[in-house]
């Protein structure tokens, strides 16, 4: 009976559902909804060439002043070998193709994000060049090695996350240098951003300068001068010399992997102590002696102690209080004078510690627990005329 009495209005509301899914919106999520806000704009650079080949020494130059060298990407990088950059001329893919290779590869930079050139290859007439680690996963040949069924180096899951731009000359790669890359990158990848480590090198000598910018780490040096030569590292390790747990401890900086030249840093405190470089089919280069010569980057502080003049009053004459009025100013009238020191004269006699009021049948004059058939040795509290006991019943 009172499902009949409420049927109406059950039917009228199961007649609403289909009405209200009718009117409902449907968002899909696709390529030109997820590409919209990308920009791809391009403007071709115009950088003078030189006009003779690329010799050996030019080739090892670049890789010396580009690899580990950090920018800012212009645009999004998509995680794609197929970016390719004309010198002086066009980019490839065009815009749309280039949006749809961010869509369907993925975006490894954002516009503003900082890049670091991770490896260079010269092939004929075009530098290929890897950012953040190229995008390809590196091939580690021990993950087909198995000991009783079980992998040497297990699979770890690694994605790429980098991009790679090939840079391609007409008739060749010519004796360009490394500021020319990157002049010629600048549609892409802004390198004159100057960053707090490229200003504190400026700050530094100019043998100095010219090991931070070659990417030399020099013993002696301290922790921001390796960051400005060689940016953050791969790894850190710390440990004991000569596994004393009572020994001083190091900190070891590791840059580069296998098969690429591997340098460990070791610092004591915030200097260098030793420089090792490992490269592939050499022997291990060792660097344990100072190579800073006389600079001492080292901050020193001078502290004068009490009243004494830093800069070299007379000897015996006092220095002036310190005072909040400018110099020359007068102090005001009525003001507080000089501060008063305390004199050697006889300090005066400490008053005697007031006595508690005696009680009745007490002499005044005599002292506490001293007469009236009390116990010297005893508290004043436990006196029998102050604590009477109760009568025995």
């Amino acid at each position: 009976m009172a499902l009949a009495h409420y049927r109406p209005a059950l039917i009228a509301g199961l007649l609403a559902i289909p009405l209200a899914t009718a009117h409902a919106q449907v968002f899909t999520v696709g390529e030109k909804s997820a590409t919209a806000d990308i920009a791809t704009d391009f403007t071709p650079t115009h950088v003078p060439l030189p006009q003779g080949k690329l010799t050996e020494r030019g080739r090892r130059e670049l890789i010396r002043n580009l690899e580990a060298e950090q920018g800012f990407a212009h645009r999004a990088l998509p995680v794609s070998a197929g970016i390719t950059l004309q010198a002086n001329g066009q980019l490839t893919p065009a815009p749309a193709e280039y949006r749809k290779l961010i869509y369907q590869k993925g975006q490894s930079a954002a516009p503003g994000d900082r890049v670091i050139v991770t490896a260079l290859e010269f092939k004929g007439d075009r530098i290929i060049l890897d950012f953040n680690g190229g995008p390809y996963v590196k091939h580690r040949f021990l993950r087909h090695i198995q000991i009783n069924d079980n992998p040497v180096t297990p699979d770890t899951g690694e994605v790429a996350t980098g991009s790679r731009i090939t840079l391609v000359f007409e008739g060749g790669i010519p004796d360009i240098s490394s500021p020319e890359v990157k002049a010629l990158l600048e549609p892409l990848i802004d390198f004159g951003v100057k960053t707090s480590e490229q200003a504190y090198a400026d700050t530094l000598p100019s043998a100095l300068k010219d090991a931070i910018a070659a990417h030399e780490v020099l013993v002696g040096m301290n922790r921001r001068m390796v960051l400005a030569a060689l940016g953050a590292p791969e790894s850190k390790m710390r440990e004991q010399q000569g596994g004393d747990p009572n020994g001083a401890r190091y900190e070891e900086w590791i840059y580069g992997h296998v098969p690429q030249t591997i340098r460990f840093v070791r610092f004591v405190g915030d200097r260098v102590t030793m420089v090792e470089i490992a490269a592939l089919g050499k022997p291990i280069e060792i660097h344990n002696t100072n190579e800073m010569g006389d600079f001492d980057p080292t901050p020193t502080r001078e502290v004068a102690m009490g009243d004494n003049d830093p800069k070299g009053a007379e000897e015996g004459k006092q220095a002036a209080p310190p005072s909040l009025r400018l110099p020359g100013e007068a102090a005001p009238a009525g003001g507080p004078g000089k501060v008063q020191f305390p004199t050697k004269s006889s300090a005066a006699p400490i008053p005697p510690t007031p006595t508690a009021d005696p009680g009745p049948g007490t002499d005044p004059g005599a002292s506490p627990g001293v007469g009236s058939g009390t116990n010297p040795g005893a508290n004043s509290g436990t006196s029998p005329r102050s604590n009477p006991k109760p009568p025995m019943q």
